[in-house]
């Protein structure tokens, strides 16, 4: 009988065979360990390379064009990253890379992917997976989208908006890449890849001891820890990521020491009328509700205060307890990591909407809208807390004594 080990807290199982659609869970930690999905590879094909043909009309054509002083103006998705890059090039970088680089270089990878198994070449197949494991966290459409509401709800002050050309084209790009998202994993494109001769040989006679298995983090294959490379794809297998929980402290400490600049140095600076308006987060969202936007406030401030926030506490809990050999409460504390996970990307809404608002109503002197110095500090309060979570090895969490 075929095993496997869950890659979120290293449970030796033996593979169950799944109906189509349906998945499998870790009794131990309650991650997915096998899902059988509803689409086929070849659907999956079918809907990146749909989603490719709209990607185009999605980032060059307008998404929403405003009437300011009887003048149209229209905002693509990365013409407000652009105008930054001048003043702002981290901001306007980091906004630009994860909402046009990264899904497209998602998009592709999926391609090269098929393209791969196609000629069945391994290590082409090991590059495309291995950029398609760690691109997917920093593909942000749907943060996009959502920033786009949230400025245009705080432009309605100023002028009148209308829908465009591409926002059509903008959401449908964002429920085709949310369906990949959900479906596309590397052990999937390895699964219908198959073992090699030696693979085959081996997993026929996988006994002994649950410490003398090991799995790959890329493929998913559980073979002898003796190998210092996995047998099917090739990647350098590890009992735990090298350094992980340095890695996690070093960026984690990191973004704490950026979280103070960022909620107390001005994130945005309006120009109107000759007045100077500077807004911190608070005050930006004290603002919100003293113009009766309670939905938006509550937005913004679950989103760039509370996440951030949330993200550090409980990964430095979940770190001092793997520290001191917490045994108690390990279910909650994978809970947790998943949800930071999860979580982490929608703190670039607060940037998402500065590079929105930058497109639309930054017109010289008569009006005039631009970063502040905080927005610098947050963008790096994002970026660090995201490197944190992906650095932290969760089967740490679940590690015996005798194992560390």
């Amino acid at each position: 009988m075929h095993v496997l080990r869950c890659a979120s807290c290293d449970l030796l199982l033996h593979e169950m065979p799944v109906t189509r659609g349906f998945s499998a869970r870790c009794p131990h930690c309650d991650s997915r360990v096998i899902k059988k999905s509803s689409i086929s590879l070849s659907g999956e094909l079918a809907i990146a390379i749909a989603a490719l043909v709209l990607f185009i009309p999605a980032q060059l054509y307008p998404l929403v064009t405003i009437n300011l002083f009887g003048v149209p103006f229209s905002t693509t998705v990365t013409s407000g990253s652009v105008v930054l890059l001048d003043t702002f090039p981290f901001v306007g970088t980091l906004v630009i890379f994860c909402v046009a680089i990264a899904p497209l270089l998602y998009l592709l990878t999926i391609l090269a992917s098929h393209f791969s198994l196609f000629i069945r070449n391994a290590t082409a197949l090991r590059y495309s997976t291995k950029i398609l494991k760690y691109i997917r966290h920093w593909v942000m459409v749907d943060v996009f989208l959502v920033s786009l509401a949230v400025g245009c709800f705080k432009v309605l002050d100023f002028a009148e908006v209308s829908p465009d050309a591409g926002l059509l084209s903008f959401v449908l790009l964002q429920i085709l890449t949310a369906v990949l998202l959900s479906r596309v994993s590397p052990k999937r494109y390895w699964d219908a890849f198959g073992q090699s001769n030696e693979a085959r040989e081996e997993s026929t006679e996988i006994k002994g001891e649950e410490n003398t298995l090991t799995a790959c983090k890329l493929c998913g294959l559980t073979q002898h820890s003796d190998h210092q490379h996995c047998i099917r794809c090739g990647t350098k297998t590890e009992h735990r990521v090298f350094q992980s929980m340095q890695k996690t402290w070093a960026s984690l400490l990191a973004a704490v020491v950026f979280i103070f600049p960022a909620n107390f140095y001005p994130i945005s600076i309006l120009l109107t009328n000759g007045k100077r308006l500077e807004d911190t987060i608070f005050s930006g969202v004290a603002s919100l509700i003293k113009q009766g936007m309670y939905g938006i406030a509550i937005i913004i401030f679950t989103a760039s205060i509370i996440v951030p926030v949330a993200k550090i506490i409980c990964l430095a809990y979940i770190l001092l307890c793997i520290h001191f050999k917490v045994e108690s409460g390990r279910k909650l504390r994978m809970k947790l990591y998943r949800f930071v996970k999860w979580i982490g990307k929608w703190s670039m809404m607060d940037l998402c909407v500065i590079a929105i608002m930058v497109s639309l109503i930054d017109r010289g002197n008569l009006l005039d809208f631009t970063p502040g110095p905080g927005a610098i500090a947050f963008g790096l309060v994002v970026v660090l807390t995201m490197i944190a979570a992906e650095s932290l090895d969760s089967r740490l969490i679940w590690d015996k004594y005798e194992q560390r």
